[in-house]
């Protein structure tokens, strides 16, 4: 929780950097962590969900089912292929837990761990990988989804139409703000006046 007053808005890493990012976490040994943030940048979940989800939900799956954990509502989302490959190296990786473990689990297997370990965690990665964002938290990854959605796409209003849809957000104004995208917009007004 922030102190009154605190800027708390986090940012988004730039695509390239999130998706090297989790190839050099696997090359460190850091499997457990480079299969979080790709979860997070491939299916835009927040992160109450990636850590309630067992490996059950996800090898050789093509679709992770949940209901969400802040909205109660009941998702699909599709695995792509290099997420599919990532959790199964990671498994193997790891030590092919038991199929209903959870899959972040402590370095003891006992529980899952905890979002607040997780910021802790993400901003020394962040940091010693030299990975730039603004207020980085979980929910860089969520946005980084977001972002890259929006830009795969050139940027359409329809891009943003179906991540209110993914986001659960109740209209495209809430995701503008969410990605940052309204900001921008506002301070594009300023830059359109000349002399």
């Amino acid at each position: 929780m922030a102190l009154k007053g605190q800027k708390t808005t986090t940012g988004f890493i730039q695509w390239n950097d999130l998706t090297n990012l989790v190839l050099k976490l696997q090359r460190d040994g850091e499997y457990k962590f480079s299969l979080l943030i790709g979860t997070g940048a491939f299916t835009g979940l927040r992160i109450s969900d990636i850590l309630s989800l067992t490996w059950n939900q996800l090898l050789d799956k093509d679709i992770i089912e949940l209901h969400e954990m802040k909205t109660g509502k009941f998702r699909k989302i599709k695995i792509n292929q290099d997420l599919q490959s990532l959790i199964k190296s990671t498994y193997i990786a790891m030590g092919e837990a038991s199929i209903e473990q959870f899959v972040f689990v402590n370095k003891y297997g006992t529980k899952q761990i905890n979002v607040q370990w997780v910021n802790t965690k993400l901003k020394e990665i962040f940091t010693k990988y030299s990975i730039k964002t603004e207020n980085p938290s979980t929910h860089s990854l969520r946005k980084s989804f977001g972002r890259r959605i929006w830009e795969i796409n050139n940027y359409s209003e329809k891009s943003l139409v179906l991540l209110s849809e993914l986001f659960n957000h109740s209209n495209i104004q809430i995701t503008k703000r969410y990605l940052g995208i309204k900001e921008k917009e506002l301070f594009d007004v300023y830059d359109s006046l000349s002399i």
